[in-house]
């Protein structure tokens, strides 16, 4: 079986991405190659990469508050390109927001202290 390809990105304005190098890591020491896009993503540019990379999952760091606004456009564009590539929001997520994600095509919303098992079971569930 091929390597299963993650590309992880930080949205929006958003400048803290110690988290989501863990999350990179981490993924990485569970046997995925991840694709870390790097700060102050544009939902734009993670769509063209995650088309770029023909990868398995996207995932989403969020701590701005951006969230409502950036993640269905994300969600969006990549069915826009054709493509049904999961994708899974982690961050500060208010509870309320939670359901919302899910209904616009989120596979999973994962909060501040999620544990490395909870991570990597939401992204082989997610694929």
């Amino acid at each position: 079986m091929a390597e299963r390809r993650v590309l992880v990105a930080k949205l929006g304005l958003d400048g803290h991405d110690r988290g989501v190098k863990v999350v990179a890591r981490l993924l990485r020491d569970a046997g995925y190659e991840v694709i870390y896009t790097g700060l102050r993503q544009t939902p734009e540019t993670v769509v063209a990469a995650a088309v770029d990379e023909d990868v398995d999952a996207v995932g989403l760091s969020m701590l701005s508050g951006a969230h409502m606004a950036l993640v269905p456009r994300v969600v969006e564009g990549l069915r826009a390109a054709g493509l049904d590539t999961p994708v899974i929001v982690g961050g500060i997520i208010p509870e309320q927001d939670v359901q919302s994600l899910r209904e616009g095509g989120v596979e999973a919303v994962l909060g501040p202290g999620a544990s490395a098992e909870e991570i990597i079971e939401a992204v082989e569930a997610a694929i």
